[in-house]
């Protein structure tokens, strides 16, 4: 038996979705609220589950939702986390944790001297970097420090609260923290980057991780299967990907009726009501290929999510202002 928590988001779903494709019997906690430790303790005494997955927090490209309701995303990205580990090592059950890829900022490039980090990939050169030079930029490992969280600001609410539970969870029981990238898939739906870009009003022309939802929930799941050792997993598909090389994907495969336009700089994002910082960054999944798992290149992902593109009804508000 498998115990799913959050199994009503984007990711919990699609969780779901796989264990049931796999024929696992899974179930969900009985009570809504999981911050409570003493109900959450007995639900997972009583089923005394194989194997408990956290799909409860908001892994969600769309921070500008999330900042105003700080005490929820605190609960979700945070308190659960620390508490679920709690209970799991009292119960001595092993788990796993979806996270987000959103705690970096930047990449290693190599110079002459070695490596340096630059924290904002979304500079010209460094774009050009990437479209003509990609073996010069190397991801952030599983070993690096968050550098955009609490610890290390400036971040944004939702970031410095995913940084903050892996902290509080690492190394306790067995457990996997499974990061997740810029989330997306072949539905149209608000929480899939796919979509956030084509009703952008502007596109932000950044980098970051990107994990196709199917191929990060096998990918996590795998690692479990296969026992593989616990502890932090960078969840994403193989490859650069610059948020124009995606426009232009968009518009050879998609065809929309519409125009794609760029912010110029950080400095007119900003300064346009676009308050919450975004990162943008590489990462390195060298850690989770070596294992065996497999994950599909990312421009191949999301070419193949273009051609089967389906709009899904809504069930939420977009955030139109930029992607």
């Amino acid at each position: 038996m498998v115990l799913v928590l959050g199994a009503e988001s984007y990711i919990g779903r699609i969780f779901c979705a796989e264990l049931r494709r796999r024929g696992y019997d899974f179930t969900l906690p009985p009570a809504r609220d999981y911050c409570d430790f003493n109900s959450l303790f007995d639900c997972v005494r009583k089923i005394r589950p194989a194997f408990v997955i956290d799909a409860a927090g908001c892994p969600s490209p769309d921070v500008d939702v999330f900042e105003p309701a700080r005490e929820e995303v605190l609960r979700a990205n945070t308190i659960l986390p620390r508490y679920l580990a709690q209970v799991c090592l009292m119960t001595n059950t092993p788990w796993g944790h979806t996270s987000s890829c959103g705690i970096y900022s930047g990449a290693k490039i190599v110079v002459v001297t070695g490596l340096t980090v630059a924290k904002k990939m979304g500079r010209a050169e460094l774009l050009r970097m990437i479209l003509e030079c990609p073996e010069k930029i190397r991801g952030f490992t599983e070993s690096d420090e968050p550098n955009f969280s609490f610890r290390a600001t400036p971040c944004n609410f939702f970031s410095g609260t995913v940084a903050l539970a892996e902290e509080a969870i690492r190394g306790i029981g067995r457990n996997y923290i499974w990061r997740l990238g810029q989330p997306f898939n072949e539905r149209g739906e608000p929480e899939n980057f796919l979509q956030q870009i084509q009703i952008a009003e502007k596109i932000y022309n950044g980098v970051s991780a990107y994990s196709h939802t199917g191929d990060f929930v096998r990918a996590c799941l795998d690692l479990w299967e296969r026992g593989a050792p616990y502890g932090t997993y960078n969840v994403a598909n193989p490859g650069l990907v610059t948020n124009g090389q995606i426009v232009e994907m968009i518009r050879k495969i998609l065809k929309p009726p519409r125009h794609f336009e760029f912010w110029q700089d950080d400095t007119e994002f900003y300064s346009r009501g676009n308050r919450v910082l975004r990162p943008d960054y590489v990462l390195d999944i060298s850690k989770l290929l070596a294992t065996g798992v497999v994950m599909r290149p990312v421009t191949e992902a999301i070419e193949d999510s273009l051609k089967n593109w389906r709009v899904e009804p809504l069930h939420g508000e977009f955030h139109k202002a930029a992607a």
